[in-house]
């Protein structure tokens, strides 16, 4: 068999992860199309990527196995959902059936290793006899690459700048067109066509019993981190997959020791509490999620690390030193991709040797993982959530549930009334009953969440070890959408949803005065967006409007000439959107038009709340265009421009001075300064910052998202006061919480959001108008209320936030700067929010 196929060595004509040598996605592909005739090995292209590259899957098992491949998907998707499968069924697939082991490379796409050691891995393993017993035990799902345009970018530029002083460095710009290293959060939300692939093989096809995620980290610290997690642990996982962690990682370490690789560490800097990311959630479906991350090395190029550089770990290991989960320190040296490839692949081969070792034990435990689940929701609180009636936004409601049934979560709807926690609800209720195998999951996402302060949450000196991204993940929160957690059982008639259908749109007929279209709707500015694009006129409401028993609020749209009815018709049933007939008679309100918007981009690496930006005004069909520092330096902005987005970001980074203070401040030593070209050493400068201020006194809009609002306010002199500047972080905490804020709806940029707003805080600011003699020039939107501030997450110092401004529309000559303490576009997940974004782009 090996002979028909040529080894990556042979194909590549070098050794995987040979000094400054990377494989591009092309030959890459070329090599799992050969690899493909082996009887060994299937290569799927499972679609395209973001930007039009193949996204594959290699499936490698035995000759048999490959000819029962729908059997053995389908039981082992049949033992991870056991409810109604025979206990004889059960029985069979945990003697008969196969482990199935997944595994995805290099979704971050400067973390090259994965992707490099993948041919390596699946020759191997598809070839070699060592590994006959793997195959007949085990299928492998291999992605090798997460990010193939990413690869793309890095593989070019790596190749552009060898053997010059920038060799070794990642690209100026995101490493995937939209989201960069926040690819990597988009696990339940789905948004990018990569993250969909991937959760379809997971969640909807395979449900395999484990599933690794291959990473690198920076280079100062251990040499290989391993499974299992650090702590804090999140109780709500079944513990069988935090000891098939220890398991898998168990024999990773056994073997990479006596293969003399040192530096490995488990049990550290990475901890088991609820993520968005790919090697995290799967945890919460029973599968036992893992990652690897390797040293970095400059890209392909070799980097030398003397001993005293190595650093302790922020979480599991308090120094570099000899200790359990650490117990062979590597001494420092010379470090290669080739290291890496060679670490990496041995990890690969230790999972799969231990699922083959224990693929009864492992299937039997996907069983009672998933019995676990389903019988905690028949007796423990919470027994289901429950979607309310009354919603703000009835189509994010949908979405929220399209979103919960994508990641294999089962949604219920009522045939006929019932009760439930003392509230009755209407036939067709949709309903989420907790009794399932992903009940930790559904827990996660839909309960109020209050993180857990304690031992694992301070460091020795008692400064706040904050999580590794939010304190919370409660995405109904995010998206505005209410639902009854029922802590009691409750009877009633329901039926799963096999697919969800969105609300039917409507265009009333006749309508000789327009069309009004509810503003509460975010999809709203999509149709609006698409409307006057085609020229047809749009209006908004400026006072409340009843009509018969309804009252449409500031803010509703007005479509106008009769014409515009066979465009509402398309738009209804593309957006699900209900156009009403409106009435006679004259109507306070404002023209719309389409305002031209620029979006600020900037290099070091790229920004991804920029990248999130791009994408959000997309999907909504926002027109916009990228604005470069020379752009800006150029100046004539107002000839150009009516609205200047700043994306959250620290002020150095927009001015482009002070960068390596930054970097040292922020990375204390782990991380450098990245070395670029002239030409990508990006920032604005003075002269860009009075160029800004000349757009707003000419009559632009400037929108400074979360943390560019002390740029605003340090730069372009706005006098508003960031009461959080400077405060010590003992005294006040808030790492990704949802917090109340009380909403000035008379405010054109409050229009048509709700009153019980919740914004995702991460530490950016509050604010203060600074008294002077025009304080009326200064809107505050949103305001914190006194007390009660959180919804779920972690906020200690509340005090410091009560009253104070979370948005400031400030008057600036005849234009405007909006600061926003919060994203309200946070990767593009804070549905709730986007109006706060998108009112101000439609005039």
């Amino acid at each position: 068999m090996s002979g028909k196929i040529p080894s990556p060595e042979e194909f590549f004509g070098h050794q995987m992860g040979a000094d400054r040598k990377l494989a591009s996605w092309d030959r890459l592909v070329e090599y799992f199309n050969a690899l493909g005739k082996s009887p060994c090995v299937k290569v799927v292209e499972l679609g395209k990527s973001t930007e039009g590259n193949p996204f594959i899957l290699a499936v490698i098992t035995s000759p048999e196995n490959m000819k029962k491949l729908d059997r053995i998907r389908e039981a082992s998707w049949r033992i991870a959902h056991p409810r109604g499968v025979p206990n004889e069924e059960i029985a069979g697939i945990i003697t008969e059936g196969k482990a199935i082991i997944a595994m995805t490379m290099s979704i971050h796409a400067t973390e090259v290793g994965g992707t490099q050691m993948a041919p390596e891995l699946a020759y191997e393993v598809a070839t070699s006899p060592a590994f006959e017993e793997v195959r007949r035990n085990v299928v492998l799902l291999l992605i090798p690459c997460f990010n193939p345009d990413g690869q793309i970018m890095v593989t070019d530029w790596y190749n552009r700048y060898l053997g010059t002083e920038y060799e070794g460095g990642s690209p100026p710009w995101l490493y995937h067109k939209y989201t960069g290293h926040d690819n990597n959060r988009d696990a339940i939300n789905l948004s990018m066509v990569e993250s969909q692939m991937v959760a379809r093989v997971l969640y909807g096809e395979w449900h395999p019993q484990a599933y690794i995620d291959y990473h690198h980290m920076g280079s100062y610290g251990a040499r290989f981190y391993i499974p299992p997690f650090s702590n804090p642990l999140d109780d709500q996982v079944d513990p069988l997959v935090w000891t098939e962690q220890e398991l898998y990682g168990g024999l990773m370490h056994v073997m990479l020791e006596a293969a003399g690789k040192t530096g490995v560490e488990s049990a550290a800097t990475y901890p088991g509490e609820f993520m968005p990311t790919f090697n995290y959630v799967p945890c919460w479906h029973n599968i036992c999620g893992m990652l690897t991350e390797s040293a970095s090395a400059g890209i392909a190029t070799p980097i030398w690390v003397h001993y005293h550089q190595l650093k302790p770990s922020s979480r599991g290991r308090p120094e570099y030193r000899t200790q359990m989960g650490f117990p062979h320190p590597w001494p420092g040296g010379a470090w290669r991709l080739r290291d890496v490839v060679e670490q990496q692949k041995i990890s690969a081969i230790a999972t799969l040797m231990a699922a083959s070792s224990f693929r009864e034990t492992l299937l039997r435990n996907m069983h009672l993982k998933a019995t676990h689940a389903l019988e905690k929701g028949l007796n423990e609180a919470p027994y289901a959530f429950v979607v309310k009636a009354e919603q703000h936004d009835e189509l994010t409601t949908y979405k929220l549930l399209k979103i919960l049934m994508d990641m294999g979560v089962e949604v219920q709807r009522s045939l006929r009334e019932f009760t439930a926690g003392g509230v009755t609800y209407p036939r067709g209720t949709h309903v989420v009953f907790t009794s399932q195998p992903c009940r930790s999951y559904i827990i996660s996402l839909l309960k109020r969440t209050y993180y857990r302060v304690g031992p694992w949450s301070k460091k020795p000196d008692g400064t706040p070890l904050t999580p590794y991204d939010l304190a919370t993940y409660t995405i109904p929160e995010f998206m505005g959408v209410r639902l009854h957690e029922v802590e009691k059982s409750f009877d009633g008639s329901f039926e799963a949803v096999p697919s969800l259908r969105f609300p039917r749109g409507e265009v009333a007929a006749p309508a000789p005065n327009g069309w009004l279209l509810d503003t509460r709707i975010n999809d709203g500015y999509a149709a609006i967006n698409r409307l006057l694009r085609r020229d047809v006129a749009v209006r908004r409401l400026t006072a409340p409007l009843k009509v018969g028993e309804q009252t449409h609020p500031p803010g509703t749209w007005h479509i106008v000439g009769e014409g515009a009815r066979d465009k509402l018709e398309k738009i209804s049933k593309r957006y699900h959107l209900i156009f009403e007939a409106a009435p006679e008679g004259e109507m306070k309100e404002t023209p719309t038009r389409q305002l031209r918007i620029g979006i600020y981009q900037r290099y070091y690496g790229g920004n991804t709340d920029e990248g999130w930006t791009r994408w959000l005004l997309e999907q909504y069909r926002f027109p916009y265009k990228t604005v470069m520092d020379k752009d800006i330096k150029k100046g004539r902005l107002a000839e150009k421009y009516d609205v200047i987005i700043l994306p959250s970001d620290h002020k150095s980074m927009i001015t482009g001075e002070g960068i390596e203070e930054y970097y040292e401040k922020r990375w204390q030593g782990t991380m450098t300064m990245p070395k670029y070209p002239p030409e990508y050493r990006s920032g604005i400068g003075k002269e860009g910052v009075e160029k800004l201020k000349g757009f707003a006194e000419a009559g632009g809009s400037i929108l400074c998202l979360g943390e560019s609002s002390d740029f605003a306010i340090e730069e372009l002199k706005v006098p508003v006061k960031n009461v959080l500047t400077d405060v010590k972080s003992t005294e006040f905490v808030c790492p990704g919480s949802t917090l109340h804020v009380n909403v000035d709806s008379t405010n054109p940029l409050a229009w048509g959001v709700q009153e019980d707003l919740l914004v995702i805080f991460r530490s950016h600011g509050a604010f203060e108008v600074k008294p002077g003699n025009r304080n009326e020039d200064y809107g505050v939107v949103l305001t914190y209320p006194d007390d009660h501030i959180m919804e779920s997450g972690w906020l200690q110092g509340e005090e410091r936030l009560s009253r104070k401004a979370a948005m400031v529309e400030a008057k600036t000559g005849r234009g405007r700067v909006i600061l926003y303490g919060f994203a309200p576009q946070y990767r593009a997940q804070s549905d709730a929010a986007f109006k706060l974004l998108f009112n101000p782009l439609v005039g």
